[in-house]
């Protein structure tokens, strides 16, 4: 019976669907060695492929699990680090020679030696033809450019985030959301850009996580600006207490209450123009 596996695999944690002909049957965490389309490579099992997770998975890579992960597959991959680093001083190298404008990330080998990924930031597009050309004579095996953006490179060098857990891009995100500056006023977070940005130096992704539920809640409360009629008074909508459910009211004598919709009587809507996604200043990946 074959079995198939969603497995994680890479530098850059790449996720896909891997068939194993054999049907031995993979618990979640063990290391197997795989063939990918990149070659050989070792991966980690996640879980059964099924109908569910195929939901889950954009256009996953698909290839075999070669075998369950050795004593051996493992301290060959230990001795890889000197591989990367070999590769990595010698694209250094050739990229100062050449005086190429790009800034050289990291350095992938696959296990298998089938080739080597460098994975760089550049500003404008590089022709690199050449300098493949010489990694190519000095490694003797395939070279693989590969352009990544600032995300990108904190999801391949990046510890931990200010939550002193390890950063996200780096375990569990597959795809780094949109997240915008309109994210971090709805949740009331600080507007400090030094804490609510990334080790990318981009806003945090967890700002995307509670956006959703933030959005669903403010449709039932009225607009920053409506005026209301209240058991209190006539007022003015000061500000929302989204996730509390209730209003911050200023009435005409300066009062401020915060009440619950339920004590809303009648809404005069605001003329105010509504936040448009131009105005969000969105920072993607």
């Amino acid at each position: 019976m074959v079995s198939s596996y969603v497995v994680r695999y890479g530098q850059m944690r790449f996720l896909g669907e891997f068939t194993d002909p054999s049907g031995q049957e993979h618990p979640r965490g063990r290391r197997v060695v795989i063939r990918s389309d990149r070659g050989t490579e070792l991966g980690e099992v996640l879980c059964p492929a099924t109908d569910r997770t195929a939901r889950y998975l954009e256009g996953p890579a698909r290839g075999e699990v070669l075998r369950a992960a050795s004593p051996e597959d493992l301290e060959a991959e230990a001795q890889l680090a000197d591989a990367r680093e070999a590769g990595f001083d010698a694209c250094q190298r050739f990229i100062a020679k050449r005086r190429l404008q790009m800034d050289l990330v990291d350095v992938e080998v696959i296990l298998g030696r089938e080739r080597i990924v460098f994975y760089y930031l550049a500003e404008k597009r590089v022709d690199f033809r050449e300098l493949v050309k010489d990694l190519a004579r000095s490694l003797k095996t395939r070279i693989e450019m590969r352009q990544i953006g600032v995300r990108d490179e904190a999801k391949l060098l990046a510890d931990y985030g200010d939550c002193g857990k390890p950063v996200c891009c780096n375990t569990h995100l597959t795809r780094m959301p949109p997240v915008s500056m309109r994210m971090a006023k709805l949740q009331k977070t600080t507007l400090d850009p030094s804490k609510i940005s990334g080790r990318c130096g981009r806003l945090k992704c967890c700002l995307r996580y509670e956006f959703d539920t933030y959005q669903a809640l403010e449709r039932d409360l009225p607009a920053v600006g409506s005026r209301v009629v209240t058991p209190h008074g006539q007022g003015r909508i000061l500000a929302l207490e989204v996730l509390a459910r209730k209003v911050v009211v200023e009435f005409e004598d300066r009062r401020r209450i915060i009440i619950t919709p339920d004590e809303i009587l009648g809404v005069e809507k605001s003329t105010a123009r509504p936040p448009r996604d131009e105005d969000d200043d969105r920072i993607d990946r």
